[in-house]
C-alpha cells in the first residue's frame, strides 16, 4: 500500500526553488532539500529520480507560476498601451534588488541548458507577446509585432538597469517602457 505524502510535490518544488534562488542552482541537492523540507533524501529520490530531474521539475514549477502570474496580470490590466506597461512593471517587481536579479540570471543559465526548459521559455515569450499585443489592439497605428518588440525592450531595460542599479527596478522599467511606447506608437500616419 502506497504511503500518504506528507507534502505535495508542489510544496516540495516551492521549497526547492527557494533554495535555488537564495543559494544558487548548485545548492540544490537531495540532502539540502531534505533538510529544508523535512523529508528524507530517499523519499525525494523516489519522487524526482535524479538531481537533473529535481532541477528540471523545480524550474518547470517556476515556469508554471510565471505563466499563471502573466495570465492573471494580462486579464487585469486595461487593454491599452498603459496597460501593457503596467503588466511588465508588475512582472519586474519580482526581481527585487540587484542580488536577486543576479541570482535569477544563474537560474536562467539552467533554463538555457535544458531543451525542455528552453521550450517553456519560448512558450512564455509567445504568450507574453500575445498579451502585450492584445493591450495594443485598440491603439491606433500600433505596429505589427508590438508585443514581442515591447517584451524585448522590457528585457533589455532590465539588463541595462542591472549595470547601474541605483534606483528601483520597477521605476526604471516603467520610464524605459513609456519612452519606448512614445517613440514607437505614432499618433497618426504621415499624410502625403
Amino acid at each position: 500500500m502506497p504511503r500518504h505524502k506528507t507534502q505535495s510535490d508542489e510544496d516540495v518544488l516551492e521549497t526547492a526553488y527557494k533554495l535555488v534562488h537564495e543559494f544558487g542552482p548548485e545548492s540544490l541537492t537531495f540532502a539540502s532539500l531534505a533538510q529544508a523540507s523535512g523529508l528524507s533524501a530517499s523519499t525525494l529520490v523516489q519522487r524526482f529520480k535524479s538531481k537533473a530531474g529535481l532541477m528540471q521539475n523545480t524550474l518547470l514549477h517556476a515556469w508554471d507560476r510565471l505563466d499563471e502570474k502573466t495570465a492573471s496580470l494580462a486579464a487585469e490590466v486595461p487593454k491599452t498601451a498603459e496597460g501593457a506597461v503596467e503588466l511588465l512593471v508588475a512582472l519586474s517587481r519580482d526581481y527585487g534588488g540587484i542580488e536577486s536579479y543576479a541570482e535569477g540570471l544563474l537560474i536562467l543559465r539552467e533554463d538555457l541548458r535544458d531543451p525542455a526548459l528552453r521550450a517553456r521559455g519560448a512558450a512564455w515569450r509567445d504568450s507574453l507577446s500575445r498579451a502585450l499585443e492584445n493591450c495594443f489592439s485598440q491603439v491606433p497605428h500600433a505596429p505589427p509585432g508590438i508585443g514581442l518588440l515591447m517584451a524585448s525592450q522590457w528585457q533589455g531595460s532590465l539588463l541595462w538597469w542591472s549595470f547601474d542599479p541605483r534606483g528601483d527596478v520597477a521605476h526604471f522599467v516603467e520610464n524605459s517602457l513609456n519612452r519606448f511606447v512614445s517613440a514607437i506608437v505614432t499618433t497618426a500616419p504621415a499624410k502625403s
